[in-house]
């Protein structure tokens, strides 16, 4: 079958045009900024991506099936001449995953607002180390397991990133009910997404109905120290297992500690002991992320007991890139991304470096760029999250156009904020500009007063490319 993917370079949309490529379809797309490494990942796969969006050309493509991205609006030339014509039959990617991939798999569907990616990759890379061929599709570039998306074996099961965002600008529904879950992970649910979401009723609704698709023989992994997820109530259709630090809890974190040399903890399965872990991923919420996937991915294999399933790969797991990936560490600078942009996300790694580095200077840059983190109404949270820090750093809100100035994320008023907080913090009209103060403060020795200094970047965009430019010159300037 040939399939055109419109907006084919996004992450999610990229890995699953792979995936159909490796399932034997002809495979060929279009998008804007074409650029690698996904164009080169692509061009390797002997997929086409054509650069722009363009009706006379998709007409003459001829393709059977066109797969809009959730990021293609009306407006888009080609979505407006499908729509006019109906040429050619379209769908959502969640749809097309489900049609071609899902409908036939045991499928691990991970979900939350924190942490989907990174357990996504757990769970695969932790089923390989056990000697499975499983499928996945992870909404990231992970460096275990060493790709993006894999069909897996016959009879395998498939795990995949379930995202609650809508499917596609004609689908309002969120992805994950396209995705036929056999076993559900329910990581953390908060308020994100304002743009499409209400509220926090609103986003347990749609994690309601994910819930009521699983089925009676399948299984719902839960974090049971999360408030809002608890409030959905019991869910007697089905199996729920518990995962985290509280005793009620099936799967029991205990005995976490971390420093400088990484981070350590046990589990322990209905009381009893199962895996004794150390390994070099940050914080406490990694380590329940690997819970949660060892969880499932044994539960998947053994569904009475999941203690079989081995972890001792733990600590050869690498991460994913961009998730507290760092760019570069010498004794004086440490330089780390990380794509955080909602406030739990960045208090808790702010926590965990506090113990990684303890002495340092920590320096927080952060791009209010999503559409949640651009308005106001997690403002407050943000402020919170930030004076974690010892110095802030606001770039610019994203498209600053769009919104009402009512509405519109302040970050004047968050590094004011900040500073009655005894916080030092900046802020600049562009990126480039808020990497010149930046620059001033690390390269200035007598900032630092001879104490080391880690600088995260939160950004769920490029920042403009100010962070390989600070990892540039810091390089520079060592030699």
């Amino acid at each position: 079958m040939k399939l055109y993917f419109m907006g084919i370079c996004g992450t999610a949309m990229g890995n699953a045009a792979l995936l159909l490529r490796s399932l034997g379809h002809e495979v060929l797309g279009a998008d804007t900024g074409v650029y690698p490494p996904m164009s080169t990942v692509l061009a390797e796969a002997g997929i086409t991506v054509h650069e722009g969006f363009d009706p006379v050309r998709l007409e003459k493509l001829a393709p059977d099936l066109v797969v809009i991205g959730n990021a293609m609006s009306r407006g888009n030339p080609e979505v407006e001449w499908l729509l006019d014509t109906r040429r050619f039959l379209f769908k959502s990617l969640p749809a097309v995953l489900h049609d071609f991939v899902l409908s036939t798999r045991r499928n691990i569907v991970v979900c939350g607002t924190h942490g989907k990616t990174t357990t996504t990759a757990l769970a695969s890379f932790l089923l390989r180390e056990n000697g499975r061929a499983p499928g996945f599709l992870i909404g990231g570039v992970p460096q275990d397991p060493p790709v993006g998306t894999y069909r897996g074996g016959d009879g395998e099961p498939f795990v995949i990133e379930g995202d609650e965002y809508d499917s596609a600008f004609f689908d309002k529904r969120s992805k994950f009910i396209h995705y036929a879950p056999h076993i559900a992970v329910f990581n953390n649910l908060e308020f994100d997404h304002a743009d499409i979401f209400r509220d926090v009723a609103d986003v347990q609704r749609t994690f309601t109905h994910l819930a009521r698709i699983v089925p009676r023989n399948g299984v719902i992994v839960l974090n049971g120290d999360d408030d809002n997820l608890r409030a959905l109530g019991p869910m007697a259709w089905t199996r729920v297992v518990r995962v985290g630090l509280g005793e009620a809890c099936d799967t029991r974190i205990v005995d976490f500690t971390e420093s400088p040399a990484g981070t350590e903890f046990k589990l322990l399965w209905r009381g009893q002991p199962w895996a004794h872990v150390k390994w070099s991923q940050p914080g406490i919420f990694n380590a329940r992320n690997a819970a949660m996937a060892a969880t499932a991915a044994g539960l998947a294999l053994d569904p009475a007991n999941p203690t079989a399933f081995k972890l001792d790969a733990l600590p050869r797991y690498r991460g994913v890139k961009r998730r507290q990936e760092v760019l570069l560490a010498t004794p004086a600078l440490t330089v780390i991304e990380d794509f955080g942009h909602h406030p739990t996300a960045l208090a808790e790694t702010l926590q965990s470096f506090r113990a990684r580095f303890p002495g340092a200077i920590l320096t927080a840059l952060f791009e209010p760029r999503s559409n949640t983190a651009r308005v106001k109404t997690l403002q407050a949270a943000f402020m919170r999250a930030l004076a974690l820090a010892d110095e802030v750093f606001i770039g610019p809100v994203n498209r600053p156009e769009k919104l009402r100035d009512d509405e519109r994320f302040d970050p004047e008023a968050v590094a004011q904020h900040l500073e009655t907080q005894g916080v030092e913090a900046h802020y600049a009209a562009t990126n480039l500009a808020l990497y010149d103060q930046l620059a001033a403060n690390v390269f200035d020795a007598k900032k630092s007063g001879g104490k080391p200094r880690v600088v995260v970047f939160f950004t769920n965009g490029t920042f403009d490319g100010i962070i390989g430019k600070l990892v540039t010159a810091a390089k520079a300037a060592a030699a």
